[in-house]
């Protein structure tokens, strides 16, 4: 075989992998986005004493499990939704209800569809569905006023909220570790493929948080090895909002899941609601 003819079948060979694995990627990538537990999700009393278990029915006709988290002592007439990440369910997210609600929120955790033994699938349309189905359920259900409600979203979470916020009035957001949007995240992960071309999801997060204009502030972590700061600080000069940094904290450390900064830029948002 002549050269030419043996460098012709490398880069054919060579092509036909790289298509390859560009295409099993495409196929699997929601897989690799959301990492849910299998479920089911233990009573919400088990976990929390004041806890009740709540469904929430989606446009699309899906049952979802849910918490509502009542406050406890002294109440501040405010709830807050909190939208969770990609992986994990709502029993994880307690210890940030319990942290809530003692400071006077009525808190409602739920998971997505496919999520916590949820039926269904996730993706970036389901997710919203699943984020109405649950704004709809404090407003419409539990006679909570749009002025009186807050949002919590958590990494993904914040672009599930952010999209929300989009949608229907709310009194202001909370966004802890928040990305630019999906694939700036991915091409972190994946630098030599076109992930923005591949990507059937993108949760567009500066561009939803600048069309909802309310008050938000970010939470990050100074050390956050998943979502660079520099991403959420774009987050945060797209909402106008302001910026709250936990040093040396990474994406899953508990200080940045429950600690007292994300807690604390919650109640003060709420403190500005009067």
């Amino acid at each position: 075989m002549s050269m030419g003819r043996r460098i012709a079948v490398g880069l054919g060979v060579l092509l036909a992998t790289v298509l390859l694995l560009v295409g099993g990627l495409w196929l699997v990538q929601r897989e690799l986005v959301y990492v849910p537990s299998p479920g089911p999700v233990p009573p919400a009393a088990s976990a929390l004493a004041e806890a009740r278990d709540v469904t929430l029915t989606t446009a699309d006709g899906l049952a979802l499990g849910a918490w509502w988290v009542p406050a406890r002592g002294e109440r501040r007439e405010v709830t807050v939704l909190v939208a969770n990440g990609n992986a994990g369910d709502r029993a994880d997210r307690s210890r940030l209800a319990a942290a809530l609600a003692d400071r006077g929120l009525d808190v409602l955790l739920f998971d997505y569809r496919g999520f916590g033994g949820n039926p269904g699938s996730p993706g970036e349309e389901g997710l919203a569905t699943d984020a109405r189905a649950a704004r709809d359920h404090l407003v419409r259900d539990r006679g909570v006023a749009p002025q009186r409600l807050l949002y919590l979203g958590e990494s993904m979470g914040s672009a599930v909220v952010a999209r929300l916020a989009t949608e229907a009035p709310v009194a202001g957001m909370v966004l802890r570790s928040p990305f630019v949007d999906l694939a700036s995240v991915g091409e972190l992960v994946y630098p030599f493929l076109p992930v923005r071309a591949l990507l059937a999801d993108r949760f567009p997060v500066t561009e939803m948080v600048a069309r909802a204009r309310v008050p938000t502030t970010v939470v990050l972590g100074g050390s956050d090895r998943t979502i660079p700061p520099a991403q959420s600080r774009a987050v945060a000069a797209a909402a106008g909002g302001e910026v709250v940094e936990v040093p040396g904290a990474d994406h899953d450390d508990a200080v940045l899941a429950h600690g007292p900064a994300v807690v604390g830029a919650v109640v003060a948002l709420a403190d500005r609601l009067g």
